[in-house]
């Protein structure tokens, strides 16, 4: 398989609504970081909503796709989760929630119906996303001296890295993530620098 450098995630949090049978769905997509992030989503919607009759829901988080759920609230098992989560991954997308709040029109749509409803949900949300494309990043941690700071920030600047948390006093902490199709590169030419230390 080959090296992935880059992953699609979205900016935005479009919102969908579709409707069968006097039921309604609405669609919600989130940028999400980690599941703390999901759970917040989900907990603020069930507020906003508390009177829907499923708020069901499917995420992907990181660049390697292994963190993922799909949750049917109480629908039949695999009608609405699994779609959602189906829509995320067609669309290539990691680091995404997508919660779909149903409710209930007095007809019964049967698993079909729900699958096409959730799977219907999800797409037309995400259709309106805005997809931006990420480096997928090497996360490093690095200590140094004061006077080695300048070239510890011109290299990170020329690799492109982020910088996630910066400390810089007589003794320097930088948590940085440089982007990983080059990352080697940079993490050598950094530990060359005397007195830094790489984590």
């Amino acid at each position: 398989m080959e090296e992935q450098f880059t992953y699609r995630t979205i900016t935005n949090t479009p919102v969908s609504d579709f409707r069968d049978r006097g039921s309604k769905f609405f669609g919600f997509a989130y940028p999400v970081q980690d599941v703390e992030q999901v759970k917040e989503k989900v907990k603020a919607l069930k507020k906003e909503h508390p009177k829907a009759v499923h708020h069901c829901y499917a995420f992907r988080i990181g660049t390697d796709g292994t963190l993922y759920r799909a949750n049917d609230d109480g629908e039949p098992s695999g009608s609405a989760g699994k779609p959602i989560l189906g829509q995320i991954d067609s669309a290539g997308l990691t680091d995404v929630l997508v919660v779909v709040v149903r409710y209930f029109g007095g007809s019964l749509l049967g698993v079909p119906g729900l699958i096409n409803a959730y799977k219907t949900a999800t797409a037309e949300a995400l259709a309106q996303a805005d997809v931006v494309e990420r480096w997928i990043e090497e996360k490093l941690t690095l200590t140094f001296n004061y006077p080695a700071m300048n070239e510890v920030m011109k290299l990170l600047k020329q690799s492109e890295a982020t910088i996630y948390k910066q400390d810089l006093q007589l003794f320097c902490e930088v948590t940085a993530g440089i982007p990983k199709k080059h990352a080697d590169n940079y993490i050598s030419k950094l530990q060359e620098i005397r007195g830094v230390e790489v984590k």
